[in-house]
């Protein structure tokens, strides 16, 4: 649901703290708000309507990869929106921005390329293991798998 400002309204069901440093992978579904620092890939679980909100004092180290996106701190690493990303004005991303719908206030900065897209094969991940994987391994690990 958004709001008459045409933001997505959704609770916070996650907190990562201004003081807080994760290193790590998270996967999460629902509201996931960050103040702190993540050195680490984001995730929305699968079929989610999930949101993540990236604070003037967050930053991210890691590719992120979640349906709707509110940024406001740094990103180093790609961003996948799968539905909508508002970039607000504190926003420094340095990577490429993959989305569907996007809202870019000034003074936001995009160091990489703004990709369009109506389709969502670029959302779903294989799989968080397999995510530094290269094409070859990952067709050996699925014929090793079947």
């Amino acid at each position: 649901m958004w709001n008459r400002k045409n933001r997505k309204v959704t609770r916070i069901d996650s907190l990562i703290g201004q003081s807080t440093e994760i290193n790590g992978n998270i996967v999460f579904s629902g509201g996931l708000h960050i103040d702190g620092t993540v050195k680490g890939n984001i995730t929305a679980q699968d079929d989610s309507g999930s949101v993540l909100t990236l604070s003037g004092q967050g930053a991210i180290k890691g590719e992120v990869r979640v349906p709707n996106i509110i940024l406001n701190g740094v990103v180093i690493g790609n961003v996948y929106a799968a539905e909508h990303i508002e970039l607000a004005p504190n926003a420094r991303v340095t990577g490429d921005v993959y989305y569907t719908l996007i809202e870019m206030a000034m003074g936001a900065e995009v160091n990489g390329s703004l990709v369009h897209s109506s389709e969502t094969n670029h959302e779903l991940p294989l799989s968080l293991e397999h995510s530094n994987a290269q094409p070859e391994q990952l067709t050996n690990m699925h014929a090793k798998e079947g």
